[in-house]
């Protein structure tokens, strides 16, 4: 069993148009949204949940007020402002950290920490593929614990149904999230785009995923908005020795796929999925390849 994750320095690059694309591709794998904080993978393909788990990845301070004798120290002591005083007080779990800090400080012992609710993670399936997916529960922090968990999950339900791919739709970005998304995984696809910003994302995510020590290649979407930059993106891979797998035109059909909820290698007559389908046949090379070897 592979796991193959699609990943981008920044959000909104396609990323989740070609993780859906590829999924549809690979008959034999598995899907795993790690964009807990947006996860929209499952909307591609019109899923059912059949499994809903808890995630508790952090713990809050709760107040018991019968102990309480609202001296106010907690308020004092929380930097996060997270205890408020409404004729007593009380903690605002959207600001609560978790730090400790008032547990220690009550003289009354009246505060703990309980493990809070961070999000909940899903198994669902459509008539074509099967979805691993997590939604983190805002203000929380604790995502990249939630992205293991919902791999965990996938490397799981792939066993049980003897799928060969993980396909990861990783977190965008070179956080805590897109880092947990990457590590150990078999192989990485850097998606990016011709823009300036583009360029520094790339940068970045390229760096994160060499730290990790992955083998990886770049995808160039909507790379003839403009060739210019598209151009500087190649020069620049080609100078690091990175592998390009494949660009992808602008193709508006894109946007009605999207409007369908449908991945746009659906729609056969597509430049976009042309473009893809030979990305596909180039990471099946690649994979075959490493077998042999």
């Amino acid at each position: 069993m592979k796991q193959i994750a699609i990943v981008s320095g920044k959000g909104g690059t396609g990323k989740t148009t070609l993780s859906s694309s590829l999924g549809i591709l690979f008959d034999n794998a598995i899907l795993a949204d790690c964009d807990v904080d947006a996860a929209n993978l499952n909307l591609m393909f019109n899923s059912k949940v059949l499994e809903e788990h808890e995630y508790y990845g952090g713990k809050k301070a709760i107040i018991d007020h019968e102990k309480c004798n609202n001296c106010g120290i907690c308020k004092k002591v929380c930097r996060f402002e997270a205890i408020v005083f409404d004729g007593s007080y009380k903690v605002d779990p959207y600001a609560c950290e978790g730090c400790n800090a008032c547990v220690i400080s009550c003289p009354q012992n009246a505060i703990k920490l309980e493990e809070s609710l961070s999000g909940k993670f899903y198994y669902s399936t459509s008539e074509t593929k099967n979805i691993v997916h997590g939604n983190l529960t805002p203000g929380e922090e604790t995502s990249g614990g939630l992205v293991a968990e919902v791999r965990k999950l996938a490397i799981e339900k792939s066993k049980n149904l003897n799928k060969e791919i993980v396909l990861i739709d990783g977190a965008p970005g070179i956080g805590c999230p897109a880092t947990s998304s990457i590590a150990a995984t078999y192989f990485v696809i850097i998606v990016t785009e011709p823009t300036l910003s583009g360029i520094h994302d790339l940068k970045r995510i390229i760096d994160t995923v060499r730290h990790f020590k992955r083998d990886f290649a770049i995808v160039i979407n909507k790379y003839d908005i403009n060739e210019e930059i598209s151009k500087e993106i190649e020069s620049f891979c080609r100078k690091e020795n990175i592998s390009i797998l494949g660009k992808i035109p602008f193709d508006e059909t894109v946007e009605n796929a999207i409007l369908e909820s449908k991945p746009i290698v659906t729609f056969k007559d597509s430049k976009a999925a042309k473009a893809i389908m030979e990305i596909y046949k180039k990471l099946i090379k690649i994979i075959k390849k490493e077998e042999k070897a």
